[in-house]
């Protein structure tokens, strides 16, 4: 148990037998009444986004949530697996959980998996990613300008939108939480 004053961005709260996560928070003084705390709050397993208001000093719930370094090992067809780096354990982790993670995960990636109870909550990658480009269409004589992209299908089968310069073969940086294309990797 933990008080409103306490909050923290990335908590996970038990609110009514479900698990919300602290997106955002406020300590909030009113010049008439008692001081309350704004917060946005994100449900773990739906994703879905409220804003909730407690009065200050009032007892809330934190959920226990062990988020595990993970290594991808492989997809099964219907589920995901990973491995503990720890204990070796292995963890079939079904694809509503990874969600987006999905479009950005190569076979002995590193990803952090948050685990309550031992269910598995959500996946989380680092916030970018070096992929290769799979297949781009060739760019033009004289798309070499600044502006324009153009879609690429990337090694993990999951496509964006790249600058018309870029070829297949190329990896380039992807931002993770966005899908977007963030630069060029030249080794």
């Amino acid at each position: 148990m933990a008080t409103t004053n306490d909050l923290k961005n990335g908590m996970v709260l038990d609110l009514d037998g479900q698990l919300w996560s602290v997106v955002w928070f406020q300590h909030h003084k009113p010049g008439k009444g008692g001081a309350v705390v704004r917060t946005k709050l994100k449900n773990v397993l739906s994703g879905k986004v409220v804003d909730k208001t407690f009065n200050a000093d009032v007892k809330v719930e934190v959920a226990t949530v062990d988020k595990r370094d993970m290594t991808y090992l492989y997809n099964d067809g219907t589920s995901y697996v990973f491995m503990d780096k720890q204990t070796y354990d292995q963890l079939q982790i079904q694809p509503e959980t990874v969600g987006d993670a999905a479009h950005f995960l190569l076979e002995n990636q590193d990803a952090i998996v948050a685990v309550h109870d031992d269910l598995p909550l959500y996946v989380e990658l680092p916030a970018s990613v070096e992929l290769v480009v799979e297949y781009t269409e060739p760019g033009l004589q004289g798309d070499r300008s600044t502006g324009g992209t153009k879609p690429a299908k990337l090694e993990t089968g999951y496509t964006i939108q790249v600058p018309l310069f870029l070829t297949t073969g190329e990896k380039v940086k992807v931002d993770t939480r966005t899908g977007d294309y963030l630069g060029r990797v030249t080794s």
